[in-house]
């Protein structure tokens, strides 16, 4: 006789959860740094101007005041600008121009790789003296570029591929964010967790329009994601009559008891074969492992052209782990996270590593558990979350707090030769 099973909670994996999205953040953080530490060794260069600085140049001569108004104009501007483009990813998604916008992500990432990326590299030859001639460095550069897009838009390339590819995006965007004037880089990200916030709770938000569209046709949201290896739970209660349970990206369930037990009871003995075939194929595509044939099973959502039968079984196998959904949740059950996490997280580190790095600590450790409390959070409240606004208003309070108290407290400590 079948038991009734106790609902797998995403609690049981936490740890393992945000391991698996720490460490490629955590990657990316650490890059930048890097970056801003060989190559931002003059502090009079001057700061890039880009869309983030149309209303107001900061200079040395402007009092705090009007740096403070002037960036306060530029993040209005620039949030007001992501604005109506993520509504015009919307209604383009809408109106089913999936091609066109992988097209122009895929081009996006091109031009990160090639443009930016090569800019880096030509500073980094320069600041080391490397020998190298014109031909080799655009061939190799060409090939990078060209291997990147293939990697992040092909899903039949290898994850760790796909991800280390994300990561270097993430990396060259953030660094290019850091060249920023000083009051302009502070504004907009306390701006863009606030737009953040009100992009994915609010009911029109587009953010949220966005998801709760891919999720009611079923689709991927065609825009650059960091999916992690996802966390399955081997022992007995995680798996019932041959079924591995799945967390899946779709809108929460209510399922009542009486329902999950009938539908339990009904197709506990139908069809385990082939699911057990299904899923075995599902974890091939995690690993970039699957075949022509069945190259339609390689997408992180549910595919239309599954039979009925298989639609029964996998209702059956995620009728309690759906109670735990939301966004950032795959189909294979990996939890995903936007590359604009990566890269406004990787900025307020970087930003603070022209200061000091001990600063450079204690944002680190601010960034950290803010990402911890909201995977938290995601899973207590089972809704979509932003993952900016907690980590960049811990971060930023941290240096404000490091930078005006730490730092006097430690150099006080030290020129007294006090030892803790």
């Amino acid at each position: 006789m079948a038991q009734n099973q106790r609902p797998t909670s995403i609690l049981d994996s936490l740890g393992e959860e945000i391991i698996r999205i720490l460490t490629p953040v955590s990657i990316c953080m650490f890059l930048v740094v890097i970056l801003v530490s060989i190559l931002n060794t003059d502090s009079s260069s001057s700061p890039v101007s880009s869309i983030a600085t149309i209303a107001y140049s900061e200079t040395n001569s402007d009092s705090s005041w009007d740096k403070f108004v002037g960036a306060l104009l530029n993040s209005l501007v620039f949030v007001a600008v992501v604005t109506v483009v993520t509504f015009i990813l919307v209604l383009l998604f809408y109106l089913r121009c999936t091609k066109f916008l992988k097209l122009y992500m895929a081009f996006s990432s091109f031009v990160v790789l090639g443009f930016m990326g090569g800019e880096i590299v030509l500073l980094l030859i320069e600041k080391f003296n490397v020998p190298i001639d014109i031909v080799t460095f655009l061939v190799v550069l060409y090939n990078f570029a060209v291997v990147g897009v293939l990697a992040v838009f092909m899903s039949k390339v290898a994850i760790l591929v796909t991800q280390s590819y994300l990561v270097v995006i993430g990396m060259l965007v953030a660094y290019w964010f850091t060249l920023l004037p000083e009051w302009t880089t502070w504004v907009l990200l306390v701006a863009l967790a606030l737009y953040d916030l009100a992009a994915v709770l609010l009911p029109v938000g587009p953010l949220r329009l966005l998801v709760e569209l891919a999720v009611s046709r079923d689709e991927d949201i065609p825009a650059l994601v960091y999916e992690a290896r996802p966390v399955t739970n081997h022992d007995s209660d995680s798996t019932s009559n041959g079924v591995i349970q799945r967390r899946v990206w779709r809108e929460r369930r209510n399922v009542s008891p009486d329902l999950a037990n009938n539908m339990n009871s009904s197709v506990s003995n139908s069809n385990s074969v082939g699911i057990d075939h299904n899923d075995t194929i599902l974890a091939g595509a995690e690993e970039g492992r699957v075949v022509e044939g069945n190259a339609e099973l390689s997408a992180p959502l549910l595919d239309h052209r599954m039979t009925d039968n298989q639609h029964r079984q996998e209702d059956d196998a995620s009728s309690e782990s759906l109670l735990l959904e939301g966004i950032g949740l795959g189909s294979t059950g990996a939890i995903k996270l936007g590359l604009g996490d990566f890269i406004f997280y990787s900025v307020l580190v970087g930003r603070a590593a022209m200061y000091d790095f001990m600063t450079v600590y204690a944002c680190y450790l601010a960034i950290i558990a803010g990402l911890g409390i909201t995977l938290m959070l995601l899973a207590l409240y089972q809704k979509a979350l932003p993952a900016l606004p907690v980590s960049i208003m811990l971060g930023v309070l941290f240096y404000i707090l490091t930078r005006l108290l730490l730092e006097v407290f430690v150099v006080q400590c030290s020129l007294n030769l006090v030892m803790f």
